[in-house]
């Protein structure tokens, strides 16, 4: 009698299923009558549409959040937001240290995987860490902000909205609740106040960072010397695409979407549109109004997202250190190198991957909706790279979607707030390489 083969889930299988169902678990609350405002049932496929953006971070909305659901509704909604945020496997983590439960090797493994730790060594730690930073900003944030909200919407309705908005910024999430306050959706009522922007600004270049990054700054001190080479990297890229960002939709937007504005009003503006594509999603101008040179500079900031181990999705800032640099090595016939050190064969392989993983994926799904919906190129592909890239920026169309386009966008969220080279892992499996060397085949490139 043959022996049944056993087959075990892989830790990354298991990260898989658990977002798996909490987006099901959470679309199944929205739906129900309680969660909506008007106290009906919610179709499934927009419940399950917000609830995967929501716990996917990603921000894009067939339903007004603060006109469609209830107080109820959206606190599931902020509940899945904070979730996909820090990952379930960081809650439960949290939880455990507060009832100082010991976590176990199968689930250590699980955490290295959530929070792109590359060694067991004070993983529990670290999340614990993770744990009590979030709570710090969101606090700090939602302080900020009650500061404007609590005078212009009441005590209740004001500290409510500080603490959402805070906790949606510091997840790169970018879900708002000012669908029904004059000036329209998102921060663009809110444009030209300091307070108001640079705090969302600030939570979202933090969340953005990474939690290995926060680790590290603490550990040396915020001196960049003693830092480790992977938050070395991912602050320079992360510095260097936000004041490239600014510098860039000041030249391309000043006469574009920032016209009509003071000189002084401008720069803040800039400075918001080059830190919410990646990947947070408020807008304080219109995305219809940006130029089409402002339109595919959002779009490639979108794709390029944040930091790994963060909140933020997208190709991530050291994948694009590592095309960029490879690319650079290679045309001059030396080895990847940057900050004294060599990037190894297997980064490599994996940023190369990941970015044509992302192209396809992009590609493929614009032309879909565009053939189900007949959407121009520039409206399906910046729907597209916002979903993957798990952004939730918008020309406006997400409402206008026909359901299977709401099923494609809806994948795309998916697979975007997992990784694409994450989904490919957890599809194939995990298998033992076989010890077998082929022969060089020479191919011409180039």
């Amino acid at each position: 009698m043959a022996r049944r083969v056993r087959r075990r889930l892989t830790p990354v299988q298991l990260v898989v299923l658990s977002f798996l169902g909490i987006i099901l678990l959470g679309a199944l609350l929205l739906m129900c009558p309680f969660s909506s405002g008007s106290g009906e049932w919610t179709g499934f496929v927009d419940a399950l549409f917000t609830a995967t953006s929501a716990a996917c971070v990603t921000g894009l909305a067939v339903v007004d959040t603060a006109g469609h659901w209830s107080h109820l509704g959206q606190i599931v909604i902020l509940l899945l937001i904070q979730i996909g945020g820090l990952g379930a496997m960081t809650i439960i983590t949290g939880f455990f240290s507060v009832v100082r439960k010991r976590v176990s090797l199968a689930d250590t493994r699980l955490l290295m995987q959530a929070a792109g730790n590359d060694s067991y060594g004070g993983v529990v730690k670290l999340m614990r860490r993770i744990f009590e930073g979030t709570i710090l900003f969101e606090t700090a944030g939602a302080v900020l902000l009650a500061i404007r909200f609590v005078p212009l919407f009441g005590w209740l309705r004001g500290i409510w909205y500080a603490v959402f908005h805070s906790v949606s910024a510091f997840c790169n999430a970018g879900f708002d609740l000012m669908g029904d306050y004059e000036g329209g959706a998102s921060l663009s009522a809110f444009a030209t106040d300091p307070l108001v922007i640079l705090t969302v600004a600030a939570l979202i270049v933090l969340g953005g960072l990474g939690f290995i990054v926060w680790d590290d700054l603490v550990t040396s001190r915020f001196r960049f010397g003693k830092m480790k080479f992977h938050s070395k990297v991912v602050l320079t890229v992360t510095l260097s695409l936000i004041l490239g960002g600014f510098g860039l939709f000041l030249l391309l937007e000043w006469n574009g979407a920032f016209a009509g504005f003071d000189p002084g009003d401008k720069l803040l503006l800039a400075i918001f549109q080059a830190v919410t594509p990646r990947t947070a999603g408020f807008a304080s101008v219109s995305m219809a109004e940006l130029t089409d040179a402002g339109a595919l500079l959002t779009m490639v900031l979108m794709l390029i997202g944040g930091s790994p181990g963060s909140t933020a999705g997208g190709l991530k800032t050291t994948t694009l250190a590592v095309v960029l640099i490879c690319t650079v090595s290679s045309a001059k016939k030396a080895e990847p190198t940057v900050f004294r050190r060599r990037i190894d064969d297997d980064t490599v392989r994996q940023a190369t991957a990941i970015v044509i993983i992302y192209v396809i994926a992009s590609v493929v799904a614009a032309m879909a909706l565009c053939a189900v919906d007949s959407l121009s190129l520039r409206d399906a592909s910046f729907e597209v790279v916002s979903a993957i890239a798990t952004v939730g920026l918008s020309t406006g169309i997400t409402p206008t979607l026909s359901v299977a386009a709401r099923l494609i966008l809806t994948a795309l969220m998916f697979a975007g707030r997992i990784g694409g080279l994450t989904m490919a892992m957890a599809l194939s499996g995990e298998r033992t390489p076989a010890p077998v060397h082929r022969p060089e085949g020479k191919l011409l490139v180039g």
